[in-house]
């Protein structure tokens, strides 16, 4: 069992940064694979990032490759999300998740909105 708490969320201007943070408890973390994905009112959940266990591969959505980087530290059971250059078509509620098989994500941590300003 994993718990996900995200964190890092708030107010900001279009072309500002924010660095989201997925805390998660349970010994067992370093063993998956993690993603951030958002949800913005009235659209469906979008995948943003993924990464592997080891932090030694990554992938990303075209809508933010270039924008995101995503980033894990297994020594604090932490996943990172740092998003720049921030639109506002970014809004949205931004969650992490364990990937639990191929293609699958769960343990689903409560969100944490973002807002970008024009």
């Amino acid at each position: 069992q994993v718990h996900l708490v995200e964190s890092g969320g708030g107010l900001v201007q279009a072309g500002g940064s924010l660095r989201l943070s997925c805390a998660a408890s349970g010994r067992t973390f370093s063993s998956y694979a993690m993603g951030w994905f958002r949800q913005a009112p009235g659209k469906e959940r979008e995948f943003l990032a993924a990464i592997s266990w080891s932090g030694g591969s990554t992938d990303y959505a075209d809508s933010v490759k270039g924008r995101f980087t995503i980033s894990r530290d297994n020594a604090k059971n932490t996943v990172y999300l740092q998003m720049n250059s921030l639109k506002p078509e970014d809004t949205a509620v931004y969650y992490c998740a364990v990937r639990v098989a191929p293609n699958e994500y769960g343990y689903w941590g409560q969100g944490t909105q973002v807002t970008v300003s024009s």
